[in-house]
């Protein structure tokens, strides 16, 4: 198996890919996306590129200058673009080191955020592989110091402008082992629940997803759940709501931006959903 490792240099991504080298099973390629956020991220990738030289491995580097007020919806956009370009290019697989703590706090961070039942469906993605969403950060911590690895340390996690780490700080304090077991086992009944929902909306005719007659007289559940699909779950519930409220009440030749790097055009019967960045079918 061919692997795109998204590659960071925090002890997530570095315990991840001592594993996957360890295991000594497929070929790697290191993948390592540079934001341009922070003073000091070039280091980062200076680091991610010592790792892949001392590896023997292949490696990718991006570098965009989002800036400092840089959402963390935009810069997760552009880094899983840059990981399906370089898995695109090399034809394989991309593994994230994303954790059973990055499962709960983003359930978390969903749910304060009003993303419905879906919010709780996280990390489904069928191109993506997470093998380590059954550790924990403690965990990785603890395979990092046994195997004397080095790696660097985010300062911007213990920042407060960012509801991740408040959130986070939260969850360690407060939630006991026998509620995390809850919420995992909620989240792989929602994640079978989507993946249901998402073979019977496939099935649909194509047709019915620009006509504003369909979406006026379907139920508003329904129709809610349509948009979500078509959108591929880069707005939260109150932009849904909003922007099915526009499908039927919009004049024809105008245009709508609901979030999420997206806007609407609308004719007489019909509407398209464009995004400004990547097209739809490769969004998150």
């Amino acid at each position: 198996m061919k692997y795109i490792v998204a590659v960071s240099g925090g002890v997530d991504s570095v315990a991840l890919l001592d594993m996957l080298t360890r295991e000594n099973k497929h070929e790697l390629i290191i993948a390592h996306f540079d934001h341009g956020i922070r003073k000091e991220s070039d280091a980062d990738a200076r680091f991610a590129w010592e790792l892949a030289k001392k590896y023997g491995l292949k490696f990718e580097v991006r570098r965009e200058e989002l800036g400092e007020n840089t959402s963390e919806a935009l810069a997760r956009t552009r880094r899983y673009a840059f990981l399906r370009d370089i898995a695109k290019k090399y034809e394989a697989t991309i593994v994230t080191a994303h954790h059973q703590d990055d499962l709960i706090e983003t359930i978390a961070i969903n749910l304060t955020r009003g993303t419905g039942w879906r919010g709780l469906a996280v990390f489904a993605n069928s191109d993506i592989e997470r093998p380590l969403l059954d550790k924990t950060k403690t965990q990785l911590y603890g395979y990092a110091l046994h195997h004397n690895l080095e790696w660097i340390e985010d300062e911007t996690n213990n920042s407060d402008t960012y509801l991740r780490n408040r959130l986070r700080r939260r969850i360690q304090k407060e939630l006991q082992d026998e509620t995390r077991n809850k919420v995992l086992r909620l989240w792989e009944q929602q994640c079978h629940l989507r993946m249901a929902i998402k073979r019977e909306l496939d099935s649909l005719p194509s047709a019915i997803y620009n006509s504003r007659y369909f979406f006026t007289m379907v139920p508003e559940d329904t129709a809610m759940e349509l948009l979500e699909h078509m959108t591929h779950g880069v707005l939260t519930r109150p932009q849904i709501t909003r922007l099915l409220l526009a499908i039927k009440m919009a004049k024809p030749h105008t245009r709508y931006e609901p979030g999420g790097g997206l806007y609407v055009e609308f004719g007489m019967k019909d509407f398209s959903v464009i995004s400004t960045m990547k097209p739809l079918s490769e969004l998150i």
